[in-house]
């Protein structure tokens, strides 16, 4: 399984999905660290992804080539992360057809209803438990 993990201004929340992944998964997945920045990219590059490449075409082209895309609901949205995100990412991760699995974490405005609020490690926990059922498949 090919898994992308984005994130973008300090790449913590990337860092730490990129690491539980591969402490849970081990190396039988292959973790693609794809950041807005270099500083994103390479904090999930320490965190244990296989390779890393960062920027708007970057993204673009790599979403097309994996099967799980992840991080926070803030990739799916345009012009967030501070402007990072671009429109034209936004569009490529949502028509892209691997697997969106998102944290319900956003700074963008955006709420999801019905979702209960937990600490992200518990969200980290809830989606690589995710990522082994969608291997298992």
């Amino acid at each position: 399984m090919r898994i992308a993990v984005i994130d973008g201004q300090g790449g913590g929340i990337g860092k730490h999905i990129t690491e539980k992944i591969r402490r849970e998964m081990g190396p039988k997945v292959e973790i693609i660290a794809l950041g807005t920045n270099s500083v994103a990219t390479s904090m999930m590059l320490k965190a244990g992804a296989n390779e890393g490449a960062t920027g708007e075409n970057a993204i673009i082209n790599t979403v097309e080539e994996v099967d799980v895309v992840t991080g926070s609901l803030s990739i799916l949205v345009a012009n967030s992360m501070l402007g990072e995100l671009t429109p034209a990412m936004a569009a490529a991760i949502s028509k892209c057809k691997a697997l969106k699995v998102v944290l319900p974490i956003s700074r963008n405005r955006v709420e999801i209803i019905g979702v209960q609020q937990e600490p992200l490690p518990h969200l980290i926990d809830k989606l690589v438990d995710y990522l082994k059922k969608v291997e298992e498949v």
